[in-house]
């Protein structure tokens, strides 16, 4: 039995059961920005908020906060081809610098992934996996912002915590229904086919 707006996160994409598909979105340690850029003709994330909050009680055990509290949070839409396919959120807690993430204030519209993989003094932890319900948090966040079908109870996420200079950053993605109607691969102008 799942307790009310929580999420319940697992180490295996086998214990959310989702199919051959999702599980390859879910389970690719690479970066989802490079991934969706071969998918498309134009990408681009937009930003629908950032700042302090408080974060959700998953998130302070992740980031090994003692209790709920404040943190900076990111959210934003990753657009392919101006359809949404991810809805990702970010916190890190209020204890990180400049210095442990440079850039980070200033990203606006620009992709965060770009930068954690192409940073040598990232390190990522493992991703955990959930199915996120609808009466989730994240969940009705997300439903504010775009109409989602009736039939869609639950959407597919999954996490993981970047260290940078023993700083914690948590990014949660949620993938959209649209992201299983992606191409399979964005196709060069130049190249022929058979």
């Amino acid at each position: 039995m799942r307790r009310k707006g929580y999420a319940g996160w697992h180490r295996h994409v086998n214990a959310v059961q989702a199919d051959f598909n999702m599980s390859d979105w879910l389970t690719d340690r690479n970066s989802l920005t490079a991934r969706l850029i071969a998918r498309s003709q134009s990408f681009r994330v937009q930003r629908l908020r950032q700042g302090r909050a408080l974060c959700l009680p998953d998130e302070a055990d992740a980031i090994a906060l003692p209790r709920v509290q404040q943190v900076i949070e990111r959210e934003v839409v990753l657009r392919c081809d101006e359809t949404p396919v991810v809805y990702a959120h970010t916190v890190l807690p209020l204890t990180a610098t400049a210095s442990h993430w440079p850039l980070f204030a200033s990203l606006g519209n620009r992709s965060l992934g770009t930068t954690l993989f192409s940073d040598p003094l990232v390190q990522r932890g493992q991703l955990q996996y959930a199915r996120l319900w609808r009466e989730h948090r994240l969940m009705k966040r997300i439903a504010a912002e775009y109409a989602l079908p009736a039939e869609c109870q639950f959407l597919w996420a999954r996490r993981s915590v970047f260290r940078r200079k023993g700083s914690p950053l948590l990014v949660t993605e949620v993938f959209l229904p649209e992201i299983l109607g992606l191409p399979q691969m964005k196709v060069a102008n130049d190249e022929k086919t058979d």
